[in-house]
């Protein structure tokens, strides 16, 4: 049997992912799949327009085996922090091999920029780039190209490249394979296979995204954004004295979000006064989510393997690589509230902005969902 790991986020999941799921299956033969999801907010500084515990009902029901939950604090950060939470915890979970999306044609090109980064020679050109005073993913990918002449610019590629990245730098046991995405990223036309940003757009608008996602999707899509938690935003910045207390918030920052958080009446007008060479639209973005969601520099990380939902399969694969776990495996809440504490609060906030509260803070008391 082999077993594939799928690092996701699915906001929303649409025919591109069945598409993805499928191709796995004809590729792998006897696979189990297992999916990482990423929660209620996203790692671009987003919220999901449909909560974890209905997309692990999702995905049940097209081929997944097991659905484990990504803590958030890998979930929301940086591509780097993101990749290394998630590889390290699919390792955990004796996966085979890592499927991904990526937009290059060869993922040859992925494999020579992810051992460039493992080199001490990226280490000094990244150095440099960094005094000139870009950010550091700009700084990055400036390193890699002279490096190696290779460019890597797409949302995908950049995650694809720090999973490889991950298993070489961990010699982790895992294979990978790259499935070439079928769509445009950038395009927020509605076709057949949609991106999800084209699907979340067509939401916003009130546009139809029948044709571009399962049927059961729909019942549980909720049309929200970040936007919608601007004002707790606002609050928590106007409220807290000393900004740096939260994680990535450094000294010169804080004092650009409190000069212009009186003058902006929305998110994106605020992210584009504080923005800086240095400091990153995305990056801005993901501060303000640190801020919403309370996450600060003190923060301990605990790993953990949550499931969310499982087929027999998934569960009989979890009961015989149990004893093998170096991490708690917890199943629901109440016995965990430490461990799971973040998970409690972010939930608690994302449901603020829902229809029916009380039932999303219920749901964090699920026990995995069985098929």
């Amino acid at each position: 049997m082999n077993v594939i790991g799928i690092i996701a986020e699915y906001n929303p999941f649409h025919n591109g992912h069945i598409y993805q799921i499928n191709k796995i299956k004809e590729i792998f033969e006897d696979s189990l799949v297992i999916v990482l999801l990423n929660g209620n907010f996203t790692e671009r500084g987003d919220v999901s327009v449909i909560n974890k515990w209905d997309k692990a009902k999702i995905l049940l029901d097209h081929n997944v085996d097991l659905v484990i939950e990504m803590p958030t604090f890998y979930g929301i950060s940086n591509a780097d922090i993101f990749a290394m939470g998630s590889v390290k915890l699919l390792n955990e979970l004796k996966i085979d091999s890592l499927v991904f999306g990526i937009e290059k044609d060869d993922i040859k090109e992925l494999e020579i920029a992810a051992k460039c980064k493992c080199s001490i020679e990226y280490s000094r050109i990244l150095k440099e780039e960094l005094n000139k005073g870009y950010s550091y993913p700009k700084a990055s990918f400036l390193a890699i190209e002279k490096l190696t002449n290779i460019k890597i610019n797409s949302p995908n590629d950049i995650l694809a490249l720090s999973y490889i990245y991950e298993i070489y730098k961990n010699n982790y046991n895992i294979s990978f394979y790259g499935i070439k995405r079928t769509t445009d990223y950038h395009s927020l036309e509605l076709d057949d296979v949609s991106s999800a940003s084209a699907i979340r757009n067509a939401i916003k608008n009130n546009i139809s995204i029948d044709k571009v996602v399962p049927s059961n999707v729909l019942q549980y899509i909720n049309n929200i954004s970040i936007d919608d938690y601007f004002d707790l935003i606002k609050y928590k910045i106007i409220s807290t004295d000393d900004l740096t207390i939260y994680h990535d918030v450094k000294e010169g920052i804080d004092n650009r979000i409190k000069k212009y958080i009186y003058e902006s009446n929305a998110l994106e007008e605020l992210i584009s006064k504080v923005k800086m060479k240095r400091f990153t639209y995305n990056r801005i973005k993901r501060i303000l989510l640190y801020i919403l969601l309370d996450i600060k520099k003190d923060i301990t990380i605990n790993d953990y393997i949550r499931p969310l939902a499982f087929n027999n399969r998934g569960k009989n694969y979890l009961k015989s690589i149990k004893k093998e776990l170096s991490i708690p495996l917890v199943s629901n809440y109440s016995d965990n509230k430490d461990l799971l504490s973040l998970e409690f609060k972010v939930n608690s906030i994302y449901s603020l902005k829902m229809k029916d509260t009380n039932e999303s803070v219920r749901n964090e008391f699920n026990k995995p969902i069985k098929k």
